[in-house]
């Protein structure tokens, strides 16, 4: 399905650096709970499924892009307020789209 450019536009994509990482013992698959700092934009916290390949230790500081317009969604007792991007491996698992140089927290992506 094709979208238009105005389509598009409506999507707010950001880049933000992980600030927090706590265990989600609630959710139902392996989970992160991040806090994520998207500079003049706050500090948004979402949930991640991505602990069988990203460590707490190195997710800390490591920026990622992640889409800050949706509205929060309820997972088990966690309100999730973005959505971190990545990538599906053939086995399900995510990879994280992430800058390649060191970019601003709330920089627009395009």
């Amino acid at each position: 399905m094709n979208i238009s450019w105005n389509d598009f536009e409506k999507i707010d994509i950001r880049s933000g650096t992980i600030v927090e990482v706590t265990d989600f013992p609630k959710a139902r698959k392996p989970a992160w709970k991040l806090k994520i700092d998207f500079g003049e934009f706050g500090i948004k916290q979402s949930s991640a499924q991505i602990k069988n390949l990203y460590s707490r230790e190195s997710l800390i500081g490591s920026q990622v892009i992640a889409v800050v317009n949706f509205p929060p969604k309820q997972i088990a007792d966690f309100f999730s307020e973005c959505l971190i991007l990545g990538v599906y491996t053939d086995e399900k698992d995510v990879v994280l789209l992430r800058p390649d140089q060191p970019v601003g927290n709330g920089w627009k992506i395009g």
